[in-house]
């Protein structure tokens, strides 16, 4: 697989999660825990991301 392509899945995973906690916060159908799961996945993702870019 594409480098670049891999990266990009990561960035959007991150995104995704950050969307997504913000939105069930917003609908108050996510709990505090849930809530920061989410975010660490997106955190994460973000920083396997940045860790591998060719820069």
């Amino acid at each position: 697989m594409n480098k670049k392509l891999i990266n990009n899945i990561f960035k959007s995973i991150g995104l995704a999660m950050g969307v997504a906690t913000v939105v069930l916060s917003i609908m108050k159908t996510i709990d505090t825990n849930t809530a920061i799961t989410l975010l660490g996945i997106g955190v994460t993702s973000i920083g396997i991301s940045q860790l591998s870019s060719e820069n």
